[in-house]
């Protein structure tokens, strides 16, 4: 027993094991559905229809899996949201770092009104209606940019990005310029490697955003061919499935199975990459919400 528990309460002890006890319960109830969407992926059509629920199948049938990956349907919508994923992900964090930048220099000419307006923002959209006819009249309809564009920078991270920026030292900043390094140079050379953990914080968060984006390219998309995976998902796992497949030109009508495959892979890209980026989480949003 160290010194630090020697010393506390049984109030506090008994305090402790019962928020463990409790989250370990959370824990358990957000885990269940997900294992039970998992094992419903590898159970027959029978099993999924005479067990109203179960977390192990009694016999592992592969036969859904097979068939999603002989499907060109999708394949190609994997692809496009993989593809969309990256490309947007590299739009989004090049253009919030490049206006975060020089938001955080307070010798900017209007860097006020700027940031009251990305405050704005934060507070007000201008909802659903307005942003279409913006993307139609832009000839970005069932265009990809579609999908990336008027999620390009989101003003939240923004603000958070430019206090990391402005907690630099300014020490370094002076010294390369006094070096001869341009502007850009100093960003590029001395900025960008002081902030891979934010870098690699907000990557995730803009990646999971348009990986999980079901809404834009519903609005957006009209081809069946350029939907996305979770266009895909919502239309497999709503009522009107039957209609989906057909727009598909596919005679396969999706079982509860094939439901909760897709499900399963279009979940599990996130929970494979979120182990791996999770140290950067809380330093980089950390160093980045220290007020001014």
């Amino acid at each position: 027993m160290t010194a630090a528990n020697q010393y506390r309460s049984v109030g506090s002890r008994i305090f402790d094991a019962i928020n463990i006890a409790v989250l370990v319960g959370l824990g358990l109830i957000t885990l269940l559905p997900l294992l039970y969407v998992l094992a419903g992926s590898f159970a027959s059509e029978s099993e999924i229809s005479s067990r109203t629920f179960f977390l192990w199948p009694e016999k592992f049938v592969t036969s859904t899996y097979e068939y999603i990956f002989a499907t060109d349907v999708f394949i190609r919508a994997l692809l496009t949201t993989v593809g969309v994923t990256l490309v947007g992900t590299v739009v989004q964090v090049a253009l919030t770092l490049t206006m975060a930048y020089p938001l955080a220099k307070r010798y900017l000419p209007g860097r006020a009104l700027v940031l009251n307006l990305v405050i704005f923002t934060v507070v007000f959209s201008g909802g659903i209606i307005p942003t279409y006819l913006v993307v139609r009249d832009m000839g970005l309809l069932n265009s990809y940019w579609a999908l990336i564009l008027p999620l390009a920078i989101n003003p939240f991270y923004l603000i958070i990005v430019k206090s990391f920026f402005q907690e630099l030292p300014e020490a370094l900043e002076e010294a390369a310029r006094i070096d001869g390094c341009t502007e850009m140079g100093v960003f590029w050379k001395i900025v960008l490697p002081l902030s891979k953990p934010i870098i690699a914080t907000f990557s995730l968060f803009y990646a999971v955003g348009i990986w999980n984006d079901y809404m834009s390219p519903l609005l957006y998309i009209d081809d069946s061919s350029k939907w996305t995976l979770q266009v895909l998902v919502r239309q497999l796992t709503g009522a009107d499935a039957q209609n989906a497949l057909s727009a598909l030109e596919t005679v396969f009508f999706p079982t509860q199975g094939l439901k909760f495959a897709v499900v399963v892979i279009a979940t599990l890209p996130i929970l494979c990459f979120y182990p791996f980026l999770q140290k950067h989480f809380v330093k980089g949003v950390l160093i980045g919400s220290v007020k001014e």
